[in-house]
C-alpha cells in the first residue's frame, strides 16, 4: 500500500537506453540485430526448403484456426499443462511463461523505443514504467529457475527418454547466463546510477546491494556481454532442439484439423500417379508433417508414454521423429532409417500423439510407412493371415458369415433384413460374434437393449469388418473394400444410429467412415447404456463392497475423449482407478494389427497394464473393449495366480437388471 503514491507521483521515473554510450554502439547494435535475425530466416528457410520436398498440404487451417490454435497450444501450453509432472511439464511451464515474459518485456520497450517514429510519445516512463520494473522483474525469476531445474534434471538424472546432445547442454548453459546476467546489468545500472525508484526492480535492487561501485566503462561491459550472449543464441538457436520455439509455433497454428483418430485415406487414382501405396521416402510426407520432424524437442514425452517402448521394445517415437528427419536430409528410406520391426512394434494407441507437445502425429508416420511395407509385399506371419481372412470371409477371424448369427440362438435379437424399420443398428463386430469372452458382452448387450424396449436390429450374416485392422496394419484397399461393403448396407437399410461394444469399430465410424460417405451417428455401448439408466429404463450397477476397477480403452478414452460414460453406469460404491486413466490410460497392446502378431510373454504391453490394474487391489477388471478383453485376459494369468474375473460394463449392467 505505501507504493500506491509513489506510483502515481512518479512520472519522471523512467530508463535510458544505451547509457554511456554514443551513435556508434548503436550502429553496431542495430547492424548485429540485422545480421543475426537475417541470419536465423535463412537457416530457417534452408529447412523450409526440406520441407518443401513434400507433398502439397490438403487442408486449409483458416485464419481463425491459426488464431485459435496458437492460443490453445502455445499460449495456453495445453499439451504441457496435460503432462504428468514427472514429464517436467512444471520446468517447462517455469521456461516458457518466463522467456514469454522476457520476450514481452524486450518488445514492449522496443516499442516505446519506436512508437514517435508513428508519432506516438514514447511511455517508458511514470506509473507504466514502475509497474513494467516490478512486473518482468519478477517474472524473470520464473525463467531462471526453470533453467536452473532443466540443468539439474538434465544432468543430475540423465532421464532415458529424453535426447541427450553437447548442445542440449550448451543451451541450458547460454540461457542460464543470459537469465542470470540480464538481473546483473540491471543490478550493474542501479550500482552505477541509483534512482529512488530502483526498489521497484526488487531482485536487481538485491544482487545490487552485494556489487562493487561500477563505473561507467563496467556498466558498458556488461550491457555488451548481455547483449553478445543475447545474439549469440538468436544465431546459434536454429541450430538446435531451440528452434521448437519458432517451429512449434508454425506447426500448432497449420495442424491438421482431424481428429486423434483418423487416418488420411489413400486413392487409387495417386497410386496410379505415384507408383506406390504410403511413404517410402520422407517427401512423400506432407509438407506439414516434414515441418513437425524440425519442431521436435526430443523432451520424450512420446516415448514415455509408448507402451511397446515401456517393454522395451524396439520402438522409440522420439527416434522415429528423429530417424526420419535424418533421412529427409541423407535420401534413405523411411523403413531403413526406422527399422522395420520397430515401425510394426507400434499399438496405434496414440498416446505418444496425445503427449507431443508440438502436435506431431507419430502414428500417421508410422502407418504410412507400413502402407507401403504391406504394398511391396513385406507382411508375414499373423497379420498377414488376418488381411487375407478379412478380404475372403469379411472377419478379421475368418470366420464364415453364416456363424455371425450363432450368438443370437434363445436371445430374440432383431435382425434387420426381417426388421428394417428400426431405430438403432447395433453393431456386433467381429470379436462380438466370435471370441467366446466378447460374445458374453454382445448377448448381455443384446438382453439390455431388449429390456429396455429400444427399437433396434442387428445385421447378422450382411455385417462385415469394418477394416480397422486391415488399415492400422497398413492395406487401406482392404479397409476400403469393407467401407464400400458395410455401407452399401447402411444404405439399403437407411442407417442413421449406430451402437457398437467395440471402441475400433466405434472409432471406425465416427472418425473415418465419413471419408467416403455420409456420416452416422456412433455411440460406444456404454454412452448408450448410459443415457437407458438415466432415463430410468435400466438400473445402474451397484458396486459396494466390491473391488473393481475399470480399464479405459485406448480407442475409447484416449482418441475418443469418453471415459465418463463407463463410470456414470455405476449407481452405488465407486470403481478403483489406476495410475493412467482416461486419455492417459495403459495401452493393452492389441491395436495397430498388433492382436495377430506374436511377441515374447516378457514384451506384451498387456502384462505391464495388468500388474498396474492389480495393484489397485482389485479382484475384479471391468473393461469396455473386446480387444482389451483377449489381452488382458491372457496378461492376467500370467501375472498373478489369483483369481481374476474379467467383465464388461454391459455384463455388469445386465446382471443389475436380472438379479444375477
Amino acid at each position: 500500500m505505501r507504493l500506491c503514491p509513489t506510483l502515481f507521483l512518479a512520472e519522471e521515473a523512467t530508463r535510458h537506453e544505451f547509457m554511456h554510450q554514443g551513435p556508434l554502439a548503436k550502429a553496431v547494435f542495430y547492424l548485429l540485430v540485422v545480421l543475426c535475425t537475417a541470419y536465423l530466416a535463412w537457416v530457417i528457410g534452408r529447412s523450409a526448403r526440406l520441407w518443401m520436398k513434400g507433398q502439397p498440404i490438403k487442408w486449409k487451417p483458416s485464419p481463425l484456426d491459426w488464431i485459435k490454435n496458437i492460443l490453445v497450444y502455445v499460449l495456453a501450453q495445453k499439451k504441457v499443462r496435460s503432462s504428468r509432472p514427472r514429464s517436467g511439464a512444471p520446468m517447462h511451464l517455469l521456461i516458457f511463461y518466463g522467456f514469454l515474459a522476457l520476450f514481452i518485456a524486450t518488445s514492449l520497450l522496443a516499442i516505446a523505443t519506436y512508437s514517435p517514429l508513428v508519432g506516438i510519445p514514447n511511455f517508458h516512463h511514470g506509473t507504466y514504467y514502475l509497474a513494467y520494473e516490478a512486473t518482468f522483474d519478477a517474472l524473470g525469476l520464473l525463467f531462471v529457475v526453470g533453467i536452473t531445474w532443466a540443468m539439474g534434471r538434465r544432468w543430475g538424472f540423465r532421464l532415458h527418454q529424453m535426447a541427450h546432445d553437447w548442445r542440449d547442454s550448451w543451451n541450458l548453459v547460454l540461457l542460464w547466463i543470459l537469465g542470470v546476467s540480464g538481473y546483473l546489468l540491471e543490478a550493474a545500472r542501479i550500482r552505477n546510477n541509483p534512482t529512488q525508484y530502483d526498489g521497484f526492480s526488487f531482485v536487481a535492487k538485491g544482487l545490487a546491494s552485494v556489487l562493487p561501485p561500477i563505473t561507467d566503462a563496467t556498466y558498458v561491459a556488461v550491457w555488451w556481454f548481455h547483449v553478445v550472449l543475447f545474439f549469440t543464441f538468436l544465431a546459434t538457436l536454429p541450430h538446435t532442439r531451440l528452434k521448437h520455439i519458432v517451429l512449434a509455433i508454425m506447426t500448432s497454428a497449420g495442424r491438421p484439423e482431424q481428429p486423434m483418430g483418423e487416418l488420411r485415406p489413400v486413392t487409387m487414382a495417386e497410386v496410379e500417379e505415384t507408383e506406390r501405396v504410403g511413404v517410402s521416402l520422407p517427401e512423400h510426407y506432407s509438407r506439414w508433417h516434414l515441418m513437425s520432424l524440425d519442431a521436435c524437442m526430443g523432451c520424450g514425452r512420446c516415448t514415455e508414454v509408448c507402451p511397446a517402448n515401456g517393454v522395451g521394445k524396439d520402438l522409440n517415437p522420439q527416434k522415429v521423429v528423429a530417424d526420419i528427419h535424418g533421412a529427409l536430409r541423407s535420401g534413405t528410406t523411411v523403413a531403413e532409417a526406422v527399422s522395420e520391426e520397430a515401425l510394426w512394434a507400434c499399438t496405434t494407441c496414440n498416446a505418444c500423439v496425445e503427449a507431443c507437445p508440438v502436435l506431431i502425429r507419430h502414428v500417421d508416420l508410422i502407418v504410412d510407412a507400413r502402407r507401403n511395407l504391406v504394398g511391396e509385399g513385406a507382411l508375414s506371419g499373423g497379420p498377414a493371415v488376418m488381411l487375407r481372412q478379412t478380404q475372403s470371409t469379411a472377419n478379421a477371424w475368418g470366420q464364415a458369415a453364416n456363424t455371425r448369427e450363432d450368438w443370437m440362438a434363445g436371445l430374440n435379437v432383431p435382425l434387420a433384413r426381417e426388421n428394417p424399420e428400426f431405430d438403432i443398428l447395433f453393431w456386433v463386430g467381429c470379436a462380438g460374434a466370435t471370441d467366446p469372452g466378447a460374445v458374453k458382452t454382445t448377448k448381455a448387450m443384446a438382453q439390455l437393449l431388449n429390456k429396455a424396449g429400444v427399437k433396434y436390429a442387428c445385421l447378422g450374416q450382411e455385417e462385415a469388418c469394418t477394416g480397422d485392422p486391415a488399415r492400422r496394419t497398413g492395406d487401406e484397399f482392404t479397409f476400403q473394400d469393407m467401407v464400400g461393403r458395410n455401407q452399401s448396407v447402411f444404405e439399403k437399410y437407411k442407417v442413421k444410429k449406430v451402437v457398437t461394444a467395440c471402441p475400433h469399430c466405434f472409432n471406425t465410424f465416427a472418425n473415418e467412415y465419413q471419408q467416403f460417405g455420409p456420416r452416422v451417428e456412433v455411440m460406444h455401448h456404454t454412452q448408450l447404456l448410459q443415457r437407458l439408466v438415466a432415463d430410468g429404463k435400466l438400473n445402474g450397477i451397484d458396486l459396494e463392497g466390491s473391488k473393481t476397477v475399470f480399464h479405459d480403452p485406448c480407442y475409447l478414452g484416449r482418441v475418443n475423449d469418453e471415459s465418463q460414460a463407463p463410470r456414470a453406469l455405476i449407481r452405488k460404491g465407486a470403481l478403483l482407478e489406476p495410475a493412467r486413466r482416461g486419455k492417459k490410460t495403459l495401452c493393452c497392446g492389441a491395436g495397430g494389427g498388433r492382436m495377430w502378431m506374436e511377441e515374447p510373454p516378457d514384451q506384451r504391453p498387456g502384462n505391464r497394464r495388468a500388474e498396474e490394474l492389480l495393484a489397485t487391489g482389485a479382484d475384479t477388471v471391468a473393461i469396455g473393449c473386446p480387444f482389451c478383453r483377449i489381452m488382458l485376459d491372457a496378461s492376467i494369468k500370467q501375472v498373478t495366480d489369483k483369481e481374476i474375473d474379467i467383465v464388461d460394463m454391459a455384463e455388469m449392467l445386465q446382471r443389475a437388471n436380472s438379479g444375477g
